[in-house]
């Protein structure tokens, strides 16, 4: 099955180095990503359900951008990325996300990002 990056982009009124705590801390991870995570040095251990996936931190610039690389990927050109800045004209904060999916699976992707960003503005107060 061929797969498809998704590049999704959400305006938050947070700042930049709000939005990296919550991307990059477990206390914060739980309250919109997962259900748990553990964290030893750049490899996470994230949980949803019971079931457990790992993914290493493959790049970190704080309050800037966060990659990381799921360890069972088939492609390992694949990752998921969160990139944040502020908007020079609105002075908002751009969340970018950029993750893969199968082809066909794109709308389904977007909404659980959605979901998840919702949730993520819900706790970070933006």
């Amino acid at each position: 099955m061929k797969r498809v990056k998704l590049d999704l982009e959400f305006i938050f009124k947070a700042s930049p180095t709000l939005l990296y705590t919550f991307i990059t801390t477990p206390a914060c991870l739980v309250r919109w990503f997962c259900d748990g995570v553990e964290i030893n040095e750049d490899l996470f251990s994230f949980s949803w359900n019971g079931s457990f996936e790992d993914a290493e931190m493959v790049d970190d610039i704080e309050d800037e951008r966060v990659r990381f690389k799921w360890l069972d990927a088939d492609d390992e050109s694949e990752y998921f990325e969160f990139r944040m800045y502020k908007s020079d004209v609105t002075l908002e904060t751009i969340l970018e996300v950029t993750d893969f999916c199968d082809q066909g699976d794109e709308k389904s992707t977007k909404d659980l990002w959605t979901q998840q960003i919702t949730a993520l503005r819900q706790e970070c107060g933006g």
